[in-house]
């Protein structure tokens, strides 16, 4: 059965030979063609909106880790600095104190396997001359320890040399605080420069 299709362009409407005849396997036809390519057209849309999506989902997340780790360094700086006094006070403060008092334990806990391991023969004890208190107090108690007692100032309130024969060995507190201070240091300077540099 042929369909008749009205044309719509301007002229007479009344006309029949202005009228498109087609049959309807060949408008089946057309109708197909124009679903696929109506089809293929949606389709494309949509991967093209869903690339755009992902690209813009990619910038976002890039924007906001940029801004994360700038909100990082930005926290971390403002510890560090906020900390630096107290850590540089602690150490240069709270551990000459700390070492001092620690020195005459140090010394005893050094001297026991020296001792253990020889004959009666005399240890020398070198110290700095306002260490010696602090440290007789502590060796005092322990009287299996026969130990000679030197005074040198040239040595640091954190040091001290135990001679035992033909051997000796250094207590160097003094040293360890200035190697703890030298690694604060390099740590804030490492910190800041970081920081800097992002």
């Amino acid at each position: 059965m042929a369909i008749r299709l009205e044309v719509f362009e301007t002229g007479r409407k009344d006309d029949p030979s202005e009228m498109v005849v087609t049959d309807s396997g060949h408008f089946e036809e057309m109708k197909l063609a124009s679903f696929e390519e109506g089809y293929s057209a949606g389709w494309e849309d949509a991967v093209a909106a869903h690339s755009g999506d992902q690209t813009r989902m990619r910038d976002d997340l890039a924007r906001n880790f940029q801004s994360l780790a700038f909100t990082y360094h930005e926290a971390r700086e403002h510890i560090l600095q906020s900390i630096e006094p107290l850590i540089r006070e602690m150490v240069s403060r709270v551990l000459p104190r700390v070492a001092q008092a620690s020195l005459a334990p140090l010394i005893l806990e050094t001297l026991r396997p020296i001792v253990a391991a020889a004959s009666n023969a005399p240890m020398v004890l070198v110290i700095n001359p306002n260490a010696r208190p602090a440290v007789e107090a502590v060796l005092t108690g322990d009287k299996a320890i026969p130990l000679q007692i030197q005074d040198e100032p040239s040595l640091g309130e954190g040091q001290a040399y135990i001679r035992f024969a033909r051997s000796e060995t250094r207590i160097d507190l003094d040293r360890a605080l200035a190697a703890i201070a030298a690694a604060l240091e390099d740590f804030f300077k490492l910190a800041l420069t970081e920081t800097e540099h992002g």
